[in-house]
């Protein structure tokens, strides 16, 4: 429990408390805040439960995870309980597209709570986007052919709640069954606790999946034809400069509405 001494630390400061601050908010001593975080003594269950509705961290995080990777309190709830890891930025503070490569895409039902392995994800920065927490996800097979082929990579905003689902919209959907998959969604049924995934490739037959078996939901937003490459080029650096040359030609493109709209 080596990792809890320093994420209890770094989330009473994000939080922007004094350990007797924070011993108030919990009801124990600030002798015992003290005794945690300088790792003279371990948080007994009960405290951890407490430190867990709190911070609104699973358990599992404050203990196995070195939550200091974050830099800023830009934790986003799921729920009660599960909290997606913070908002990534770079250097001038504009927020970041995580890349889930090919590789990274088969420990992602593995690891997507694990600020660890979202730490060691490729980044990539795309100013044309707005506001919200983007990432990249690889696609596999041909059931959405013809819009998005097996290989391409679709750039997708995360959703706090699946009432932010658009029908007849597509979505890369983490499920506790079969991982990552990219569908269309209807959502005739979803008073019903239930979510129609369909193909854009008609040989492919939609089906229910259960409210109960969501973890994430991506709503798409851009789609990147990486079909020109080989697959052992297909790589964050080539799929970078692929998302820089739609942003120059989305900014050219905006430039010469400006010029038309000024004659």
């Amino acid at each position: 429990m080596k990792k809890i001494a320093k994420n209890i630390k770094h989330l009473r400061i994000l939080k922007g408390l004094t350990q007797e601050q924070l011993s108030l908010e919990l009801d124990v001593l600030k002798s015992r805040i003290g005794s945690y975080e300088e790792g003279r003594s371990e948080p007994p269950i009960e405290m951890l439960i407490q430190l867990s509705y709190y911070f609104k961290l699973p358990i599992d995080a404050l203990v196995k995870n070195d939550l200091t990777l974050s830099k800023s309190d830009t934790f986003m709830d799921i729920g009660n309980q599960r909290t997606l890891f913070p908002i990534k930025v770079d250097e001038n503070n504009n927020d970041v597209i995580e890349v889930v490569t090919k590789e990274a895409s088969a420990g992602y039902l593995q690891g997507y709570t694990d600020t660890e392995y979202v730490a060691n994800l490729p980044i990539m920065s795309l100013n044309f986007l707005p506001t919200g927490k983007h990432r990249a996800f690889p696609i596999k097979g041909d059931s959405m052919h013809p819009w998005v082929k097996d290989g391409d990579v679709v750039v997708c905003e995360y959703l706090e709640s699946v009432q932010q689902i658009k029908n007849n919209y597509c979505y890369i959907i983490l499920t506790k069954n079969d991982g990552l998959v990219y569908k269309r969604i209807f959502t005739s049924k979803l008073e019903e606790g239930f979510l129609t995934l369909s193909s854009d490739n008609k040989m492919y037959s939609p089906y229910l999946l259960h409210l109960s078996e969501v973890l994430e939901i991506w709503q798409f937003k851009l789609n990147l034809c990486i079909g020109q490459y080989e697959e052992d080029e297909i790589n964050p650096a080539n799929i970078l400069n692929l998302m820089r040359s739609v942003g120059i030609e989305l900014k050219d493109l905006k430039n010469r509405v400006g010029r038309l709209e000024e004659e």
